[in-house]
């Protein structure tokens, strides 16, 4: 009854006890990744388009691409990756991702241009009135649809990348 322990016995346990020391999330992994590129390739975009380097740009919402729509795509092609399409998880996704997109594109998007205006309106006004002195709105809200696009494009890379990494 002696038991010989081989090397990919070793290998295998060791595996198991490192995975479960550090599980990784992969989804969550995957969407916070796709989150955090997507923010910085909006220094790139930013210097593009305006050809000066704003740095304040990686941390604000709007801009190419969107980075809420690539966390949520990225988020949506994990699990997939990892469960298929068939669990209610899957399904969850997909309608937060829905849901986000549209805002992004929809109310945000146009909460944005209403902030161009009242910005625009309140530079109009004489001196001497209460509100001529208001620090500007944020006109920087929303997302174009190939902004969304892009992101979404982006969030679809992601997961692939990681999945052909490890």
């Amino acid at each position: 009854m002696n038991e010989v322990l081989t090397a990919s016995d070793a290998s295998s346990s060791a595996r198991s006890y490192a995975s479960s020391i550090s599980p990784v999330n992969v989804p969550l992994f995957s969407a916070l990744l796709a989150c955090a590129i997507a923010q910085f390739l909006k220094l790139f975009t930013t210097w593009y388009k305006e050809k000066r380097w704003d740095s304040k740009r990686m941390l604000s919402s709007g801009g190419m691409p969107s980075s809420h729509s690539a966390t949520v795509t990225s988020l949506i092609m994990a699990i997939y990756l990892q469960e298929g399409a068939g669990g209610s998880v899957f399904a969850i996704a997909v309608v937060l991702a829905c849901v986000v997109m549209y805002d992004a594109t929809g109310v945000r998007l146009h909460a944005g241009r209403q902030a161009e205006l009242l910005n625009q309106i309140v530079c109009e006004l004489p001196p001497e009135h209460p509100v001529a002195n208001v620090r500007p709105l944020r006109d920087s809200l929303g997302h174009t649809p190939l902004q969304v696009l892009a992101g979404a494009v982006l969030g679809c890379v992601v997961p692939f990348l990681l999945r052909s990494s490890t």
